[in-house]
């Protein structure tokens, strides 16, 4: 037999040794995997969440404020949020709840809406175990908490407010909307007031809630101002909502009516900053902050995600804002809490889990 060369057998040798030395390291038959960093491994089971806020309208200062304070806390908790708007439309926010539960999203946040809309999509979230919470909103399903701001409380401060500055006797206008929640409950006390204080009578009534509120508004007020051209003719506007107030307080300052006083509910930036012009007709509201509202919401719904089981009405406190308690110089939301007691910065909702998951 003939022999193989010993160059040749030296070569051989040579591509043996580099192929093993090519081959994967094992370790019982399975190829080593780069050790997980050790912040992945401490992760809190409440982090990487994926939250839907499905809102029925998405208008102003206030919603924008409200969607900061969602994201805000959601981020806070290593969550991520992915809003959804709904232009008003009511079957188009059925048809995002239902996006949002087939999208597999971890926990789904509400604004506003009414029953009949969104129950059948929210019991179906339920159903494939996705926690929901709603602010404002009529949605009436065991296990689902809402929030509401304390609505009637919110009217009667206003109205209350409203009866000290004119000794009990006004011609007011209201400007108001029905089909939602928050408004139908300020209704009541509205009601309620009309009742108890004869001398105050209701001169006009008017209220649409459209892509552009705040200028409707604005236009049938000054309609509205037209047909009671008199000082005297009206006494106060009582605005159920900032959207409706901030119109008409354009209307009124537009036609140089200074007799007109302007109470509302609710509070954002752009609000405050109308309240504080020298001679503003806007001189108070009752609200409760926009952005503490959403850190609030947010809360309650990992509170679900932990298997917490909250109450199904949570009632946030309001907190009544009068021009006379403002300084001279121009404030904001963020600065508010500094000369109205109770504004802002709530540890609601806050749980010992939740503030260990906010300090990972």
């Amino acid at each position: 037999m003939k022999k193989t060369p010993n160059f040749l057998l030296c070569l051989l040798i040579l591509i043996a040794t580099i192929l093993v030395g090519c081959q994967p390291n094992a370790s019982n038959g399975e190829d080593k995997v780069k050790p997980v960093n050790a912040s992945s491994k401490s992760a809190h089971p409440l982090a990487n969440k994926k939250i839907a806020l499905i809102m029925q309208q998405n208008l102003g200062t206030f919603s924008a404020q409200y969607i900061e304070g969602v994201k805000e806390q959601v981020a806070s908790f290593g969550g991520t949020t992915t809003v959804f708007t709904s232009e008003g439309d009511l079957a188009k926010m059925a048809s995002n709840i239902d996006a949002a539960v087939n999208q597999g999203f971890d926990g789904i946040l509400i604004d506003h809406g009414t029953k009949e809309a969104l129950n059948q999509g929210v019991e179906k979230a339920i159903e494939n175990e996705i926690p929901v919470v709603a602010f404002d909103a009529g949605v009436d399903v065991k296990g689902v908490p809402v929030l509401e701001q304390g609505d009637q409380k919110m009217a009667e401060m206003t109205l209350n407010k409203l009866k000290e500055d004119s000794n009990g006797k006004a011609n007011i206008v209201k400007i108001w909307v029905a089909g939602f929640a928050p408004m139908e409950r300020r209704q009541i006390a509205y009601k309620e007031f009309l009742t108890d204080n004869p001398d105050i009578k209701e001169v006009a009534a008017f209220g649409a809630a459209t892509q552009n509120t705040a200028l409707d508004t604005q236009a049938q007020m000054e309609a509205i101002l037209k047909q009671y051209p008199n000082e005297g003719d009206i006494t106060a506007v009582w605005a159920a909502w900032d959207e409706f107030a901030k119109g008409a307080v354009r209307a009124i300052e537009q036609a140089g009516r200074t007799d007109i006083k302007v109470y509302s509910i609710d509070m954002s930036d752009e609000d405050l900053q109308m309240m504080q012009k020298e001679k503003s007709p806007w001189v108070a509201s009752a609200a409760v902050d926009p952005t503490d509202i959403g850190r609030i919401q947010v809360r309650y719904l990992y509170q679900k995600i932990n298997g917490e089981s909250p109450s199904d009405q949570v009632v946030l406190e309001p907190v009544f804002v009068d021009t006379e308690k403002l300084p001279n110089t121009n404030v904001t939301t963020n600065e508010l809490h500094e000369y109205i007691k109770g504004w802002g910065a709530s540890d609601q909702g806050y749980t010992d889990a939740l503030k260990e998951l906010e300090n990972q």
